[in-house]
């Protein structure tokens, strides 16, 4: 009888690496997933592979984003002359939302193009100076205070369905002109 439960302990031990060499119509589940694509867009990365900072944004730069109602009480624009698109697809710009009541935050971001849309602050600006931030990639969500970047995913910085960056002119040309979402949604009109 101990003979007995010894061998059904090591067919329990044994049994999950004989269960991944097996070919199945699941073997992707067993698979370890892919690493993430790497932040970097070849020569403008730092040693540790984050993106290059921008240098401050300037006032004559900034383009304003004409959005649908994200927030009456702030204007975003993005640094006209500075966003990039990297050689791994992430679309590198810095982001400015002024405050009616005289604020101003500074943000140098990227995005990625995803179904759903991936979003990385790399610095915040303070005192006119970008200072690194140590974050990973977040989802975008729906939520009320990611407007603004759920909008420049779906609208702005990609194209829609394809799930690939637009051209730099037309992600500044669609900043500046106020598209409703029913005429983006990537499909031809009727």
């Amino acid at each position: 009888m101990h003979s007995l439960a010894f061998a059904f302990l090591l067919m329990l031990i044994a049994g999950p690496p004989l269960a991944a060499e097996r070919q199945g119509p699941f073997l992707d589940a067993l698979q370890p997933a892919t690493p993430p694509a790497r932040d970097t867009d070849g020569e403008s990365a730092t040693k540790d592979g984050a993106p290059t900072l921008p240098p401050w944004p300037k006032d004559s730069d900034l383009v304003e984003l004409h959005l649908d109602d994200s927030s009456p009480s702030f204007r975003h624009y993005i640094d006209g002359k500075y966003i990039s698109v990297g050689s791994d697809g992430v679309v590198r710009y810095t982001l400015v939302s002024d405050s009616q009541g005289g604020a101003r935050n500074i943000s140098f971001e990227g995005l990625r193009c995803t179904p759903n849309g991936e979003l990385k602050i790399y610095a915040y600006g303070n005192n006119g100076r970008f200072e690194r931030n140590l974050t990973e990639w977040q989802p975008i969500h729906g939520g009320r205070g990611n407007q603004v970047h759920r909008q420049l995913h779906r609208q702005i910085l990609c194209v829609p369905l394809k799930f690939e960056p637009r051209p730099k002119k037309d992600m500044i040309r669609a900043m500046r002109t106020r598209v409703p979402q029913e005429a983006n949604t990537g499909f031809l009109p009727d």
